[in-house]
Order: C-alpha cells, then structure tokens, then sequence
C-alpha cells in the first residue's frame, strides 16, 4: 500500500461543492470535487490543535497537543509517521512550501524522511535579500494596503532593511522580496508544489510502499494570485496599492484589522482565487495518479489544518481572541481507498485531526504502540463501523478548550488570572507570542505526561481569554453559530460541559486545565 497524504492549508470546507457553501461566492473547484467523487467524505471532522505546527504534530505523532504545549518541535519521545514508516520498509518524502518547518523552535518535523523537498519563498521565509528596496503595488498591498502618512516614514525605513523598524512590517516586505520576479503562474507556490509532486510521483513508482506527505501551504495569505485568477471573483483592480492582500488578524470594525466592505471584499475574492488556482495544480496529481496507474495500490487523503475568517463573527484571519467558531475547525477531510466499498459515499461520524495518524499507520500494517490520542478512521472507510469517537476536543494552548459532540459545540473560556503551563523537553519555541523565548527561572523537570515516561520540563505562562462566558451551538440547526442557546437550555449546557470534563478526564489533562477552566467542581 503507498498512502499520499496532502494538506491544503487553511483550506475552508464551505468553499467546495461536495460540502454546504455557506461563502457568497461561488468558488471553482472542478479537481477537489472530482477526487470528492471517488473517496469518502467526511461531513463532520473537526480540527485538534492550532494553528499550524500544532496541527501537523497531530497528524505527525498522534499527541492531543494543545493541552501540554504550543507551537514546538517534535519531542525525543514522540514516533512520527515517517519514522514508523521507515522502520517498516516503507520509503517516505516530504514535499512542501511551508516554511516553518524550517524555523528554529519547530524541530524534527522533517529530518525523519528519506527525503525532502522544500519550495522556498512562502510567506516570510528568510529566503531572498534582493532588492535592497522592494516597492510597487505589491509590498503596498503585502503591508496591508495603502500606508497611512504617519507610517511613511517606518515604511521607508523597513525598505532598506532597517531592524528598528516594527518587525510585522519588515517580515512582510520580506514577501515583496521573494516574490519580485514572479511573472508567471507556474513561478507561484502551488504550481510549483504540485508539480514536484508530479515528477516524484513519476520517478517513484519502482518502490513497493511509499509515504509521500504533501504539505501546501497555500491556500494560506498572502492572497497574492497571478491572472486569471487575481481578476476571477473581483471587478476591482487585484493590482491597486489600496488594497490588501494580507489583512492583520482580528476585528474587522477595529483596529489594524479593520476592514471596509470594499477591502473585505476584495480579500475574500482573492482567497478564493487562490483555491481555485491550487484546485488546478492538484488536479494535475490527479492525472499523474490516472497516467501511472497508482489508484489501486494508494490511499490518499486529503484535509486542511483549519480554517480561516473572511469577516464571519466580524472576524478575520484566525486570531488569538477569536471564539472557535467551527469556520476555524470544522475542517474537510476526504480519503480514497482502493479496498473500501465507500467510494463516493459520505459518513457523519465525528472525527478528529489527531485520528490521521493512526488511519495510515493501520494503512501500512504498522502496530504501533504509541499511538496515544489517535484512533484508526480506516475501520469507517473499509465499513468495519460507523463510529469512532464520541467527542472531539479543539482549541489553541493557554486560551479556551472546545469539544463538539457532532451536533453540538460547547466553547469554554479560561480564567484569565490561572495560568496555562508548558510540558516540553525544550524551553523554546518558534513563536515568543505563544510563550516567552528565554528560558524560565521557576522551570521543573519531571514525569509529568501520561502518555510518556520521559522527563519534560514544566513552566507557567499566562492564559488568555477569548470570551466571557461558555458558547453553546447546535451546528445540526444552526451551522453557522448564530445563536448561543447556553443561557435558554441549562440542562444541555451541563451535558456538553460534563462531555468536556470526560474528554479531559480520558487524555488525563493536566490539572490546571480544570482549575483555569472553572472545572474544580464539576471533575
């Protein structure tokens, strides 16, 4: 069995046609929905832990991550896929455009392939120094539109590199550089992508089994797009300065985030031409899957990490304050089997991110023993059953902790004065806005996880709250999360939030996790 695995990044369910479209425009996506017609849909998967490198350890090594750590590295004691590959004979490739797994702090996401492939240039990848002085509509609209007159001169400034200037602003000229001589379409991330997928896919099919883990990080901002598609949902012009491709996460009445119709509009427009382009460049994987054959011997999934707000809830981006309202997490996920009897069928079970990882070692035959938070989806897709899991937990670490039931959502705020605690075999990470870079004074080293006997370091940092009280939906009548019904229905709020005391009782959460979320006395 080979398994080809690809994550589309920020990929938004509602934007496809084999999902309920809840966006106002109508995104074309002829190859996603093709590969939907052949495999098993998923109408009810839910994210784990966010946002990036978080979810990719999910999938990676099958740990419920979000309520141990933020953003990090892979763990000593953690068994990736590829190294569980490796050891069963089975060769395995990384081939990717997402920078971070080559950021100091997100260690060990890569090293344990046979081999890698990286597309450099995304987003602030450290990648080109020339030119010196990027300028044009571009880095106008990287910058988030047009500058105000106060910010002329810091504009200026960060043009020629100067390290004073704010580092939001000069990471993102740092886009302007990397995509300078741009011209074509194929000179974009996913053309590029998918096309090395192509060409391994063609040099590769010596091998008995194979592993190839497909990691786009487009349809991830910049929503910079070349023709046809800058121009394909808009009237207006995708190359004016004013606009911005690149909106600041948070509030769209408010703030840096602040959007006008026309600017929100616009933003939305060329999110969805960037699906559309990404949908065609994966449509040519597909035909190399037709061309050489490889259908009745490969498994291929297809998913995103999370989602992303395009002014739902008066949001935008995925913040850090946002509610996790389901366009963040409630993610697609479609699988192709070659011995399931499902193809082009839907299954309402609900599932997790983290089940990924044990659904392809159980594809390769591979008995793990530390499988830890994951459960097999390949009995649903062979039709061994029609259940896996009876709650999914999601959220970011150190804010909020969600579970959904399938037919409800109950999002429960963190006491902002308790804070969250870190368990980790480093004390840094990739981010200092998850947790601060220098080591801490009051840090501990013991046995802390339950799911590892090996020694971690613990240190505190502080909660931050996303609302004021406990959210309760139910996303069977209500999917778009409109109407809280936590206040008019106490007996259902009291079922959810006792769910999430199970689920927390079940990973063996860490005891601060009850107490910052006023769960003492209900545990």
């Amino acid at each position: 069995m080979n398994v080809l695995f690809v994550s589309i990044d920020s990929l938004r369910r509602d934007v496809l046609s084999t999902y309920d479209r809840s966006m106002d425009l109508d995104v074309a996506t002829p190859n996603l929905d093709r590969f939907a017609e052949r495999s098993l849909v998923f109408d009810t998967h839910y994210a784990g832990s966010l946002p990036c490198m978080p979810a990719r350890r999910e999938w990676m090594t099958g740990v419920q991550e979000f309520l141990w750590r933020p953003w990090g590295p892979i763990e000593p004691f953690d068994t990736t896929l590829p190294l569980a590959a490796r050891e069963n004979g089975v060769l395995s490739q990384l081939i990717t455009d997402h920078f971070h797994y080559f950021q100091h702090g997100s260690d060990g996401y890569y090293e344990d392939y046979n081999g890698f492939d990286y597309v450099r240039g995304h987003e602030v990848d450290a990648w080109r120094t020339h030119p010196p002085e990027p300028e044009g509509w571009l880095l106008s609209q990287v910058l988030d539109g047009t500058p105000k007159e106060a910010d002329d001169v810091a504009i200026n400034e960060l043009s020629a590199g100067n390290s004073s200037t704010d580092l939001r602003f000069q990471n993102r000229a740092q886009y302007a550089r990397n995509a300078a001589e741009f011209e074509e379409e194929e000179d974009f991330f996913a053309p590029r992508v998918f096309s090395r997928v192509e060409s391994w896919l063609e040099d590769n099919v010596a091998w008995d089994e194979w592993f190839c883990y497909v990691d786009s990080f487009d349809v991830h901002e910049p929503f910079h797009n070349p023709e046809p598609y800058a121009s394909m949902y808009t009237d207006q012009d995708p190359r004016d300065p004013s606009h911005t491709v690149w909106p600041f996460y948070g509030r769209t009445d408010a703030g840096q985030s602040e959007l006008s119709d026309d600017e929100l509009a616009f933003v939305r427009s060329q999110f969805a031409g960037k699906v559309t382009m990404v949908d065609r460049w994966f449509g040519k994987v597909l035909n190399t899957l037709d061309d050489q054959e490889l259908w009745d011997e490969t498994m291929v999934v297809v998913t995103s990490d999370h989602g992303f707000f395009l002014g739902e809830h008066g949001w935008v981006g995925k913040p850090g304050r946002s509610p996790m309202y389901d366009t963040l997490v409630h993610t697609p996920l479609m699988v192709w089997h070659p011995d399931s009897p499902r193809t082009g069928g839907r299954t309402s079970a609900l599932t997790s991110a983290v089940d990924l990882h044990a659904t392809v070692l159980d594809a390769f035959g591979v008995d793990d023993p530390n499988r830890n938070h994951s459960r097999s989806l390949l009995p649903l897709v062979l039709d061994k059953t029609d259940h896996v899991r009876d709650w999914a937990l999601y959220g970011y670490w150190g804010s909020s902790v969600n579970v959904t039931d399938g037919e409800r959502t109950y999002l429960r705020s963190c006491r902002p004065e308790n804070p969250s605690a870190v368990y980790s075999t480093t004390m840094m990470n990739a981010y200092g806005w998850f947790t601060p870079k220098t080591p801490k004074e009051d840090a501990k080293a013991g046995r802390y996880l339950p799911y590892t006997d090996a020694p971690v370091w613990r240190y505190e940092a502080p909660s931050v709250k996303r609302h004021e009280k406990p959210l309760l939906f139910d996303v069977s009548d209500d999917p778009d999360q409109t109407t809280d019904i936590a206040a008019d229905l106490p007996e259902v709020h009291d079922e959810m939030r006792n769910l999430l005391v199970d689920a927390l009782d079940e990973l063996r959460a860490p005891d601060e996790q009850y107490e910052r979320l006023g769960l003492e006395e209900v545990a």
